[in-house]
């Protein structure tokens, strides 16, 4: 009985918070999260993964919020069904929205990471394919058209961007700088820098490519190296603290036991 009005409460509370709004809650919900103070970061992670558009940042915050204000009033509810106190319950499901609320957020991340890392590792086999194309005497813009549609990837599909830029009547150099843009990677802005004033100062692009996909193999080469240094010092932490200790533990057993026979004789 003490926590029967509890729930009406809450939801009185919810109902004055929409009276006072100066919009319907929709149309306010939506003006709100346009004004979100981490747009441009949240919009460059979506740009990175394809779509940096702002139906797209509203589609995923909307979804982020709801999944939080969802997580947080189930919780709410199941503990004041549970009867625990109010204070507590109200601290407990706020604690579950924000925790739900920032998992979201970190998923992107973790999602942007792991593309660019598809990215970094496919772009040295593209770069050898765009060299060979260029070698048998097709032209920047055929090559790029020839792997865009035999390639599969994040790469692939940038080619493809390119080329229908350039088909849209957008100069060569503007449009591989877009695509330079789209990617948070140092290896693929060397490269798109280096192809646009190759290709404006009418250097040789072949030597270009070239010395790009031998690097781009070297700093593959590095980033697995690095993993399995990583790798190695994981594997450690259950050998000295799980292993180790048993392992000495069976070695000095027995002579614990004669110990403890010695002495109660």
């Amino acid at each position: 009985m003490k926590y029967s009005i509890a729930i009406p409460t809450v939801l009185a509370f919810l109902g004055s918070i929409t009276l006072a709004l100066s919009a319907s809650p929709k149309v306010e919900f939506h003006q709100r999260v346009a004004r979100s103070k981490d747009r441009e970061t949240v919009q460059d992670r979506l740009r990175e993964l394809g779509d940096g558009s702002s139906e797209k940042f509203e589609e995923f915050r909307s979804k982020q919020l709801a999944r939080s204000a969802a997580t947080g009033v189930t919780a709410l509810f199941l503990l004041l069904f549970l009867s625990k106190p109010l204070l507590l319950s109200g601290l407990t499901a706020s604690l579950a929205a924000i925790s739900i609320y920032v998992l979201i957020d970190k998923q992107l991340s973790n999602r942007v990471k792991n593309h660019q890392l598809s990215v970094e590792s496919e772009f040295p086999a593209v770069i050898e394919m765009y060299s060979l194309a260029l070698s048998a005497g097709e032209t920047p813009i055929a090559a790029m058209e020839r792997i865009g549609i035999s390639a599969r990837g994040a790469m692939a599909i940038e080619f493809k961007k390119v080329v229908a830029l350039v088909r849209s009547g957008e100069p060569f150099h503007l449009a591989l700088d877009g695509m330079g843009r789209e990617f948070n990677s140092i290896t693929i802005r060397r490269f798109v820098d280096s192809l646009i004033i190759a290709t404006l100062r009418g250097a040789p692009i072949i030597e270009v490519l070239q010395r790009h996909a031998l690097e781009a193999r070297e700093a593959q080469r590095n980033r697995v190296l690095g993993a399995a240094a990583k790798a190695e010092i994981s594997m450690m932490i259950p050998v000295v603290f799980l292993i180790l200790p048993i392992s000495i533990l069976f070695a000095l057993w027995p002579s614990l036991a004669n110990l403890n026979l010695f002495s109660s004789g």
